[in-house]
């Protein structure tokens, strides 16, 4: 896991205490596009299963996330897809 990868895995579970959480690099595929640059780390792919969640909707989790990596937004992360869950629906998802 990249230096980016792990401040972005530590600073969620430090604030969000999930269940589960999986943060992959998937910068690669976005290459060309928007926000790209060489050597990756700006595109992210995350899931995250949290009791914080719980009566949030989907924008308003996705703001607190946001909220957690501004630092790493404003060192060059340019896009998160986010998966944003509570327990009870990862359990239904299952």
């Amino acid at each position: 896991m990249g230096k980016v990868a792990m401040a972005i895995d530590s600073k969620l579970r430090r604030r969000f205490a999930p269940q589960r959480l999986s943060v992959e690099d998937d910068s690669q595929s976005h290459h060309g596009h928007a926000g790209w640059r060489e050597g990756g780390v700006t595109h992210f792919n995350v899931e995250i299963v949290s009791a914080a969640f719980e009566g949030q909707g989907r924008v308003a989790r996705q703001r607190l996330v946001y909220a957690e990596l501004s630092e790493e937004f404003a060192a060059g992360l340019h896009a998160l897809a986010l998966v944003t869950l509570t327990p009870d629906e990862d359990a239904a998802r299952r």
